[in-house]
């Protein structure tokens, strides 16, 4: 990439884009982007979808551009925030979303799209995430020492 080149961002984006996939396929153990991208979208949909339309907002400023694209292609803000209030209902949310996806468990696309996102998204967008999540929506995410569902 030059220097120079207008268009660098475009580059750039693609390469973050790959790293994000690549990264939750080594934490799921598939190691297939189809499959990563699959869990990504589901995941995040359904967590925009339940967040307030400004909360959604800040987390989509700290995704990279192609995955802010992903984030937000069909959003209906008017529709949000989702009453999803339990656990069951957010798996069942994200299984929809996977569609023709049915080989992935619901809970493992959330817990590695959660755990990606506790490492990519700094520490207290996370936790404003957490905290405006129902009780037993917030067991979903990593458990880590110093994560965020602690400082919840």
């Amino acid at each position: 990439m030059s220097p120079n080149n207008p268009t660098d961002f475009i580059d750039r984006t693609v390469e973050k884009t790959h790293e994000w996939l690549n990264e939750l396929s080594a934490d799921t153990g598939r190691q297939d982007p189809h499959k990563a991208y699959a869990m990504l979208r589901s995941v995040l949909h359904s967590l925009r979808d339940r967040l307030t339309i400004d909360e959604a907002a800040h987390l989509g400023a700290q995704l990279p551009m192609l995955i802010r694209g992903l984030y937000y292609e069909g959003w209906k803000p008017a529709a949000t925030p989702s009453k999803i209030r339990s656990r069951e209902e957010f798996l069942r949310s994200v299984n929809e979303k996977l569609g023709g996806h049915p080989e992935i468990p619901p809970l493992e696309a959330i817990e590695g799209t959660f755990r990606l996102l506790s490492r990519r998204i700094t520490p207290g967008e996370i936790q404003n995430i957490v905290r405006m999540l129902p009780p037993e929506l917030r067991t979903l995410w990593p458990q880590e020492e110093g994560g965020a569902a602690e400082a919840a």
